[in-house]
């Protein structure tokens, strides 16, 4: 397991070791598939759809990092930062510890999962067993005891936690009649679908598929209303707190519309009267989640095409590769295998 990384001192006084293009936690923005961990001294970041093994490390307290930089990168890299002479230095890495990589991959990937991992009903995704997550990550945290503190918090992309969102045994089927049931008497002026940003809404909350939001504008009884759904994510369970309700954000010309979403059945749905069926855009969100405008459904796309071919992984035979399947995903995979 080798790799060149480059040694470089932030503005800040951090320290840096990363290969080339590969995302740390100094970044203006966490991208949805960035792997991170807290660890003595600072952070590990990995990019997943890059497939990177080795991680990028910001180091901010050099003399508790010490104990695990060696075991991570190697004596030479070690030395190196001993040296440094405020000059960026190219470096292959070479780690005394190569499994102890695995593992700490293995370990951000599952507090990854916790928080971004693409549950989808419409797209044939299963969701993860909570509870099989929290098991493994309590495991791999005391395998990574040189470098992480058994203490701390996880820290998954741009929320430092996932929320938690209570879950229920039984399975949700997609709405589509109710969903996109009209008065007999109304005329459907205009229709669209789409997608939504994963950063604006914590986990479990709604569908990951780029098909999951709907909207339809309705002219009935004198009055023009747009109508917003989106599926549920699976096993959403029934009492969502009020606060992590999401809500629509309906663009119609230089006009913003706030609507209120409830749960109905699998369902989220939500009606508001408008002036123009002109609708631009519509971007669900829950207050106080995320920033605006990081989401890119390319990424997205991508994500799922990652969570599918693991699953995937996860139905075939034993896989020892470094980012081998974690226990639920091959308990995902199982389920899914029994339809």
């Amino acid at each position: 397991m080798t790799a060149k990384v480059t040694v470089r001192q932030a503005e800040g006084g951090e320290w840096i070791i990363a290969p080339e293009g590969a995302p740390t936690v100094l970044d203006s923005a966490a991208a949805v598939d960035t792997l991170v961990l807290e660890v003595f001294g600072g952070h590990l970041t990995w990019s997943l759809l890059a497939a990177q093994p080795i991680p990028a490390a910001v180091i901010d307290d050099m003399e508790l990092a010490q104990e695990w930089i060696w075991a991570i990168y190697g004596e030479r890299i070690a030395l190196a930062l001993e040296e440094f002479d405020s000059a960026a230095t190219e470096l292959t890495v070479q780690p005394a510890l190569p499994g102890l990589v695995a593992i700490a991959w293995r370990l951000g990937y599952a507090h990854w999962a916790r928080r971004w991992w693409p549950a989808s009903t419409i797209d044939d995704i299963a969701s993860l067993d909570e509870r099989l997550l929290d098991k493994e990550i309590a495991a791999l945290r005391e395998e990574c005891e040189l470098i992480v503190d058994g203490n701390a918090e996880p820290i998954a992309g741009d929320e430092m936690s996932a929320i938690e969102i209570p879950s229920r045994a039984e399975d949700y089927a997609l709405a589509a009649g109710s969903a996109s049931e009209t008065q007999p008497s109304a005329l459907v002026l205009a229709r669209g679908s789409g997608g939504w940003d994963w950063h604006r809404c914590p986990p479990g909350l709604i569908d990951a598929s780029e098909h999951a939001v709907s909207w339809q504008v309705v002219r009935a009884l004198g009055t023009t209303t747009v109508r917003v759904d989106a599926v549920a994510a699976p096993q959403l369970g029934a009492n969502v707190p009020p606060y992590l309700r999401p809500r629509a954000l309906v663009a119609i010309g230089a006009e913003i519309i706030d609507a209120e979403l409830k749960l109905v059945g699998d369902t989220w749905t939500g009606r508001t009267a408008i002036a123009s069926e002109a609708i631009g855009s519509v971007d669900l969100y829950v207050p106080g989640v995320g920033t605006p405008g990081l989401g890119s459904s390319d990424i997205r796309r991508r994500v799922r095409d990652v969570a599918t071919a693991r699953l995937r992984r996860a139905a075939s035979d034993d896989d020892a590769a470094f980012d081998s399947p974690l226990l639920a995903e091959l308990a995902a995979a199982a389920s899914q295998s029994d339809f």
